[in-house]
């Protein structure tokens, strides 16, 4: 019986913590590297990117993959460094990015404009917003 428990809970290690549609946008204050890692939510604090040794958004090692997101809440969240795979496209042509939680947004997850067009072949001034299916993986997949 013990073992029956045990591995009845092993699928809640397994699976991520949430996958969904998400609205992005884009902002170009992401595509500058020297933009100080204390201008976002995530800056210091206990969660703070700051105080795991990154000063800019450049210093991360996913960069230029960098979002505000939703789940960030404010500054210090629990959610600062959280990292997603996000796939966007047709069937067949879809492209998965995985992308770091640097800073809050209201309205979905927003972008540096360079990878909004990574995801859209050059279209995401012409596109403005794109639905995309977001899923919180391990902060490995973002270097951290």
């Amino acid at each position: 019986m013990k073992y029956a428990l045990a591995f009845a809970s092993l699928p809640l290690f397994i699976l991520p913590a949430f996958s969904s549609v998400m609205t992005l946008s884009y902002d170009t204050v992401y595509d500058d590297g020297a933009t100080s890692l204390d201008r976002v939510a995530c800056s210091n604090g206990n969660n703070g990117l700051v105080t795991r040794g990154y000063t800019t958004f450049a210093s991360l090692p996913s960069y230029p993959y960098i979002c505000g997101i939703e789940f960030v809440k404010g500054w210090n969240s629990p959610n600062c460094g959280t990292c997603y795979n996000v796939t966007y496209g047709n069937p067949g042509e879809k492209k998965t990015f995985s992308i770091l939680a640097v800073d809050t947004d209201p309205n979905g997850m927003n972008i540096g404009e360079n990878v909004m067009n990574k995801m859209t072949n050059g279209n995401a001034v012409e596109y403005g917003t794109v639905e995309a299916d977001v899923e919180q993986v391990a902060e490995s997949y973002c270097g951290l």
